[in-house]
């Protein structure tokens, strides 16, 4: 049976609320989750699983480091083929979740799908229809459809015959901050680069040191976490803030809550690189992030590394090569972050995450720990090297 929905206007009302993220990053999400203190938060498979009224799903969107989206669970309901999806996705209440003038987009994810549900377009035109005829059936007109700002982001997740349909309440991918603007060859997602430090398991325990820093993207998520930074308030809005059940006060309420929990950036974090361009670049990022003050930037070439003594953390994302002919040609870059490792970052524990491939050989270190992630398609490894 179709889950019912509860009425708009009813700040206290009960949601089911589910936090995608990206393979590997699962326990550090629901790490997160705990850390807020929102309801029944459990790991289930593609990410986190919680619950609680609309403040539950903002403060969520505004404070969660790793998580890809926040999704607001509307109907589940078994799907076997596209009769019944179209059947219970009309029996939505769409109407009480947003207005006929309002826009509307459509999203289908597939798990192991059934025969004749393997089309992901076809199945999303399939929901969309279900939801304009529902409306054309209440009103007498239809929400017109934008794929690029709708007012009202459906997501479905069809998966061994189950069908869940939520809201999208993130809009943007969480991932887009609003402080990134040089992006470089290979980015790294903001999201992923937080995902990164939390496996890693640094707390602003212990100075940060990235000496490969690019657009200084994991230099400025460490930066973020150290002063207790909401991610969130650098954005420019959220999906949830066009939905008619959203409550202005609740929202303003938690940020000036996320504001006032700001702290100084104590720790040490370093970040380098041997590009001044590049430096430039994450300097210029960091500003716009509001912690160019918490790092210390640095133009010098890898090989010339130096750190502090002491405990540390050393976490890098060098450059991978995307060919055969591009990799031998980094395999030098790689010998030299193994030299480095080993000559001036005793005592310390470094991270290193890089495709797989055979440049991981060219490092030279044994690792004591490998763990298989994802940046975007790309399949990776995220390298833990005990340096004491």
């Amino acid at each position: 049976m179709t889950q019912p929905l509860l009425r708009k206007g009813r700040p206290h009302a009960r949601y089911r609320y589910f936090a995608p993220v990206s393979a590997g990053l699962e326990p550090v999400l629901l790490a997160e989750v705990q850390a807020l203190g929102l309801e029944s938060p459990r790991q289930v498979p593609g990410g986190v699983a919680f619950e609680g009224p609309l403040e539950a799903c903002y403060r969520a969107n505004l404070w969660l480091r790793t998580a890809s989206r926040v999704l607001r669970v509307v109907a589940e309901f078994d799907c076997p083929d596209q009769a019944t999806l179209y059947r219970e996705t009309y029996k939505v209440e769409w109407e009480k979740l947003m207005e006929p003038h309002q826009t509307l987009a459509v999203r289908v994810s597939l798990g192991r799908a059934g025969p004749g549900m393997t089309h992901s377009q076809f199945l999303a035109l399939r929901v969309k229809d279900a939801v304009v005829d529902r409306f054309r059936h209440t009103y007498g007109k239809r929400p017109s459809v934008d794929r690029e700002r709708p007012d009202l982001a459906v997501h479905a997740y069809l998966d061994q015959n189950r069908c869940v349909l939520s809201l999208d309440s993130s809009g943007w991918p969480l991932f887009m901050r609003g402080y990134r603007q040089g992006a470089g060859a290979a980015p790294l997602k903001e999201t992923l680069a937080a995902g990164l430090i939390g496996l890693a398991g640094w707390r602003a325990d212990r100075p940060f040191y990235d000496f490969l820093c690019g657009t200084g993207t994991l230099a400025i998520e460490a930066a973020l976490l150290a002063g207790n930074r909401a991610p969130g308030l650098l954005r420019e809005g959220f999906g949830f803030q066009r939905w008619p059940d959203f409550h202005p006060g609740a929202w303003n309420a938690l940020l000036a809550e996320a504001r006032a929990a700001a702290r100084p950036i104590e720790v040490p974090i370093v970040a380098g690189d041997g590009d001044a361009a590049m430096v430039g670049a994450a300097r210029a990022n960091a500003r716009r992030a509001g912690v160019e003050d918490g790092i210390r930037f640095i133009v010098r070439e890898a090989a010339a590394f130096q750190a502090e003594a002491g405990p540390g953390l050393v976490l890098i994302n060098p450059p991978y090569g995307e060919r055969l002919g591009e990799q031998e040609s980094l395999k030098p870059l790689y010998k030299t972050l193994g030299d480095v490792l080993k000559q001036h970052a005793k005592g310390m524990e470094a991270y290193i995450f890089t495709a797989q491939s055979e440049l991981i050989k060219a490092i030279g270190l044994r690792a004591s720990r490998r763990q298989i992630l994802y940046n975007g398609p790309l399949e990776c490894r995220l390298l833990r090297y005990a340096l004491y």
